[in-house]
């Protein structure tokens, strides 16, 4: 657990307090946005449990997501849109989620912890630390809140959108979702940009 602290311990015995972390969730699905989060998590927190949103399931994820937000010094969501993965792509469409999320946070922080990517221009201090949700508590925590917030959402649009089954599968690309999307065409949550891989 305590490893999973190493890059925030590092700062925060340099003085720095406020070290945000963020990861996406919704890069790889055939529908629906693409979702960020921004944490930043309190000198000497632990949460029991922390880890890879990838790893927990969905209560526990759900669970985690609570502490998370309880806890925290602050936290806030980023979205980019279908349309804007469409016009620019699912890499730049992430940074701008992420942008947003980072800009919506109530602190500013003293330096940020990035999954995987760069944030070009960011008026912060960043380091981009490759699979970031294994190794670094706040990227983790950022990880929970950005699935958490992303599923409840194509969980919705299950209802909007009938015939896809997107409280299932999430708008990834499952066998049944590529079924369903061969039968009744997209609908306007699918990702245009994408029809190589249906």
């Amino acid at each position: 657990m305590e490893n999973l602290y190493c890059w925030e311990e590092g700062f925060w015995k340099r003085g720095l307090l406020h070290i945000a972390g963020v990861d996406e969730a919704g890069r790889g699905p055939l529908a629906g946005p693409v979702t960020a989060a921004a944490v930043i998590l309190p000198q000497g927190l632990f949460i029991p449990g922390l880890k890879d949103s990838k790893e927990l399931t969905p209560l526990q994820r759900q669970e985690l997501a609570q502490i998370i937000k309880a806890r925290s010094l602050a936290w806030a969501i980023g979205w980019a849109s279908v349309a804007e993965i469409d016009r620019l792509n699912i890499v730049v469409a992430t940074r701008w989620a992420m942008w947003r999320a980072l800009m919506a946070l109530p602190l500013k922080p003293d330096h940020v912890l990035i999954d995987g990517l760069d944030l070009p221009g960011l008026p912060f201090p960043q380091t981009a630390i490759v699979d970031g949700d294994r190794q670094c508590a706040s990227i983790a925590a950022a990880s929970i809140l950005a699935k958490v917030a992303r599923d409840r959402l194509m969980e919705i649009y299950h209802h909007l959108f009938p015939g896809y089954n997107f409280a299932q599968n999430k708008g990834y690309p499952t066998p049944e979702h590529k079924k369903a999307l061969k039968e009744l065409g997209p609908c306007p949550l699918h990702r245009q940009s994408f029809k190589a891989r249906v």
